[in-house]
């Protein structure tokens, strides 16, 4: 089994974990041990398995619009989390290729390893739901025929991106490609650079 395949098995266990509540407030119980890189796969799928159901839960078009807010400020905080948990995975990659001197001819990547993972866990959440589309008993066969060819094109895209993220590891452990990591930067949750935060402490 490739590494990314590995990933994709943790970012199924997580996904089936959750579904067992399907409670967005339910506690994620970990079964990787803290520190490695298992650990930190299945714990940010786990988070965008909650963020998938807040998303839905948003759209409801009859939410109290004060629910609606407190919502959209835990999925503001849940994609801070999302992002830093990125990151961490990029300094793990960061380390386990520090040794390696690219080539001259050596070209970089359009992402990141741990951004490219964090597709295939995005894509894992696709493939769990549209499956579940497919096969629902209360729904019409145009819309479960509709919902099968959608998986079909999720599982292409899954045994590709599972491909290419390989490559790419392969490609920056032989020196082709090479590691340039930005960090997000995001400003909106920086009291020190969204104008609105910062306004309001002046």
């Amino acid at each position: 089994m490739t590494f990314a395949e590995n990933c994709y098995n943790i970012f199924e266990q997580s996904v089936a974990a959750y579904h067992v509540t399907d409670d967005v407030d339910a506690q994620a119980v970990n079964p990787y041990a803290e520190g490695s890189v298992e650990h930190t796969l299945y714990a940010k799928n786990y988070i965008d398995a909650v963020q998938w159901h807040l998303e839905d839960i948003i759209r409801d078009p009859d939410i109290d619009p004060v629910a609606a807010l407190a919502l959209k400020r835990r999925i503001d905080r849940s994609n801070q989390e999302r992002t830093d948990m990125v990151e961490e995975l990029d300094s793990y990659f960061r380390e386990r290729y520090a040794d390696v001197v690219p080539a001259p001819e050596a070209r970089i990547n359009t992402e990141s390893p741990a951004w490219a993972f964090d597709r295939l866990s995005i894509l894992a959440l696709k493939i769990y739901h549209m499956q579940a589309e497919a096969t629902r008993a209360d729904a019409d066969a145009a819309h479960r025929a509709r919902c099968a060819g959608k998986l079909d094109v999720l599982l292409q895209q899954r045994a590709d991106l599972t491909r290419a993220i390989d490559e790419l590891l392969d490609d920056i452990g032989a020196g082709r490609k090479y590691m340039k990591v930005y960090r997000q930067m995001k400003m909106y949750n920086d009291a020190d650079t969204n104008p609105v935060l910062y306004g309001a402490t002046k």
